[in-house]
């Protein structure tokens, strides 16, 4: 996605001001009069949608997607970035946590440049094919937008022409379902209209199957208890037939990357498990993986998440022979060496203790970085000098996201374990088929189990637990270092904050929205 984010500089989409009076159109800037005319400005404003993706509310800053696994029991932010670290301890307000300002603010930026786009590319004389795929691009990213807001904050003013202030500053907020719905509808469209594939420099810009992987996670996220209590099966299968589209989908090539760690290095982005990522690219507009991973350790790893990685032969470590209380880190599955430093690895040819280089918990994290065992003086020591795209979506997550939905809807049929099971092939566990006895509920805690461990430091297991309504539960708890010593207690109140609250900064400028409950 790199050839995407490099943002037309100048180009400015602003709201009509010409003078009518004066009837002359000015020669230093454009208005929407004189920008919307060519071919090349349409171009350069798409981009302006997807660089919108970039924002620190969104998926971009120095490393926003790494740091909201510190709202989880797999991390800990010792410093508060973004605000993440207020939100572990459950003591968030409208004031005092930037990420919640930011992500209703970005967001917001993102669907305002779509809605222009969208309002106003239709009149620019160009080839039509062209025009109707930017069209789904634009749809796509405004209901990743619209998405996320939903995610996070419930309902939210549904706007979808082009931003006016006059009318669209004081609107109230319309209701989850109302968002999701609309989020659905341009998904499907965007679905239409986009190909299956791209080449050359218009590879990582959305496709069919980005489309349709975003309608599943929509959808799963809708099924789930926070929005689902009755555990209504016809939203499951919702979501279940939706990651099937994506499984089905000819033409794509989608799979899972053969190794764990490599997935994750530059050399590897577009690979055949990339559904849809956000670029970096340096020196124009980086990303801080590096340096938070290796130098900051502000997303640093918990013993909590260690503990939950099961040992190479596929059991826990409370059942299997192969654990051993005096070696805990033997042993365990591929993915926790291949994701996190722990007291006694080796990492950039030295090796490691409770207290150095990693001294917040003695863990480090190794996913999304270029640092691992080897030796090397090219150590990045600035912020957005990393170039590692972040993939949103997965192929990995539509397996998962499929027989989570499909073991709700149908219980653990054979889908539901080949889609798992391909999963844990991947990782490397031997055996790494989960033995064919289980019931609804026991398959249920294995694919949470298996989300967690698959997609640990990637920033979605914050909207699992929530999702779950398992925060209540593991975010009410201590949380502890590699020595077992307690960093701190953490709360979470399940009257409150399963949802965000809306920004003091929007409800100043827009008194008509509600706040959400016990804020």
């Amino acid at each position: 996605m790199k050839q995407l984010i490099l943002i037309a500089t100048g180009i400015m989409l602003l709201a009509a001001c010409s003078d009518k009076a004066l009837d002359t159109m000015p020669k230093d800037r454009y208005t929407d009069d004189s920008y919307w005319t060519s071919e090349k400005n349409v171009t350069a404003a798409l981009t302006g949608c997807y660089a919108a993706l970039r924002l620190e509310g969104v998926l971009g800053g120095d490393a926003t997607v790494l740091w909201e696994e510190t709202a989880t029991p797999n991390a800990y932010n010792y410093d508060d970035s973004r605000g993440f670290n207020s939100i572990a301890l459950g003591t968030q307000t409208p004031t005092n946590a930037t990420i919640i300002n930011a992500r209703w603010r970005d967001c917001n930026v993102g669907i305002g440049r779509c809605n222009n786009f969208l309002a106003r590319s239709t009149a620019v004389p160009m080839d039509s094919a062209l025009k109707a795929r930017m069209t789904g691009e634009a749809k796509f990213l405004r209901a990743l937008y619209y998405g996320m807001l939903s995610t996070y904050y419930g309902g939210v003013p549904l706007i979808l022409e082009a931003p006016d202030p006059t009318k669209q500053g004081k609107l109230p907020r319309d209701t989850r379902a109302a968002v999701v719905q609309q989020v659905l509808k341009d998904l499907d469209e965007a679905a239409a209209a986009l190909p299956v594939k791209y080449s050359g420099g218009d590879i990582g810009r959305a496709t069919k199957g980005a489309a349709m992987a975003l309608k599943a996670k929509i959808l799963l996220f809708d099924a789930s208890p926070l929005n689902n209590p009755s555990g209504n099966i016809a939203s499951w299968k919702l979501a279940a037939d939706a990651a099937k589209a994506v499984m089905d989908l000819a033409g794509t090539g989608y799979g899972l990357f053969a190794d764990y760690r490599s997935l994750f290095l530059p050399a590897n982005e577009n690979s055949q498990e990339c559904i849809f990522d956000v670029g970096a690219k340096i020196p124009e507009l980086g990303n801080s993986f590096d340096l938070i991973d290796r130098q900051y350790n502000t997303n640093a790893p918990l013993r909590d998440i260690v503990d939950a990685y099961d040992m190479k032969d596929g059991a826990s470590k409370e059942v299997s022979p192969l654990y051993n209380p005096a070696k805990p880190y033997d042993n365990r599955d591929p993915r926790l060496y291949k994701s996190m430093v722990f007291p006694g690895d080796t990492y950039i040819g030295a090796v490691t203790t409770p207290t150095a280089p990693f001294k917040i918990t003695g863990y480090g994290v190794k996913k999304y970085s270029i640092y691992d065992k080897e030796a090397t003086t090219n150590l990045i020591n600035q912020a957005l000098r990393s170039e590692t795209n972040y993939m949103y979506i997965r192929f990995a997550d539509v397996l998962l996201m499929y027989a989570e939905a499909q073991n709700e809807a149908a219980g653990p049929d054979a889908n539901v374990y080949a889609a798992i099971n391909r999963v844990r092939q991947r990782a490397g566990l031997v055996p790494y088929e989960i033995p064919a006895t289980q019931t609804q509920a026991s398959m249920r805690q294995l694919i949470r189990h298996e989300r967690r461990i698959e997609f640990a430091f990637e920033g979605s297991y914050y909207t699992d637990i929530r999702r779950w309504k398992l925060a209540e539960t593991v975010m009410n708890a201590a949380i502890f270092n590699s020595e077992n010593q307690q960093i701190v207690k953490r709360t979470f109140n399940k009257q409150r904050d399963y949802w965000w609250p809306v920004p003091q900064t929007q409800r100043d400028l827009n008194p008509n929205l509600a706040q959400n409950d016990n804020y």
